[in-house]
């Protein structure tokens, strides 16, 4: 049993075969968790990682299924962290899967420097909104702009945490390409994969996947493209199988 609050409902992780606590008013994820989740490389039998801007646990889910690993979910904000708690409990993950309330700038002097094997962070896209914007739902506008950290914020943590050698992955917007490359650097984070991610075939991409090594050589490596919708505006199967795995998929297809 799982205890629901207010508007929140218990979804579906069709191809991790999980479940997860959500709320159209307060946070539901996107593409872009499942995306950054798929793309990531992780230690599959031990190692330890680290998700900050982790909403209601979505990336620490998705990657339960591919590793045997430790993760730390980092979220500030306080009913996000809690139904993130709350769904962690409910999938039997809590001896391998654990929330941190806290702000994600503090989290190096927490959890330690340069001891995590990979870092992963679904940032906040956006500059930041307008009071009224702030006003309407508090809870997206946190999520979605950067009024509680900024993307410098987010990769320096990161780096912090992060051994040498290990990896960083970030999911964000191909608008901000030479700002994270910059920044990355910046502290010691060199980019070694990118992968841009397309709407629908003849459009401009939208999505960006980017994963750095600690103090790694240059030598950068660009991805073959993935489309999200095919010409009938369906999944293409490469989503479907992300999103319902690859029995599901087919049997979608």
């Amino acid at each position: 049993m799982v205890n629901l609050r207010e508007d929140e409902r218990l979804d579906y992780l069709l191809a991790e075969d999980l479940r997860i606590i959500q709320s159209p008013n307060v946070f539901s994820f996107s593409l872009d968790a499942v995306l950054l989740a798929r793309f990531v490389w992780v230690p599959i039998q031990k190692g330890k990682i680290v998700d900050l801007c982790s909403g209601n646990g979505v990336i620490p889910l998705f990657l339960s299924a591919r590793t045997k690993g430790t993760i730390i979910g980092v979220e500030i904000q306080e009913r996000l962290y809690d139904m993130a708690v709350r769904s962690i409990e409910y999938n039997n993950l809590d001896d391998r899967l654990h929330m941190i309330h806290g702000d994600l700038k503090d989290a190096p002097k927490d959890l330690g420097y340069e001891k995590y094997d990979v870092v992963t962070c679904n940032p906040p896209y956006f500059l930041t909104p307008s009071k009224e914007e702030i006003n309407m739902n508090e809870h997206l506008a946190i999520a979605r702009h950067e009024i509680l950290c900024t993307l410098e914020d987010a990769i320096k943590a990161s780096s912090q945490l992060v051994k040498q050698g290990g990896k960083v992955a970030f999911v964000h917007r191909p608008g901000r390409l030479i700002d994270i490359i910059e920044i990355m650097r910046k502290y010691r984070l060199e980019p070694k994969r990118i992968q841009f991610v397309y709407p629908k075939a003849g459009k401009e991409a939208n999505t960006l996947l980017i994963e750095a090594i600690k103090d790694g050589s240059p030598d950068l490596k660009i991805l073959e493209p993935l489309t999200v919708y095919d010409e009938n505006n369906e999944y293409t199967p490469v989503i479907k199988e992300m999103l319902y795995g690859s029995k599901k998929a087919n049997r979608n297809g």
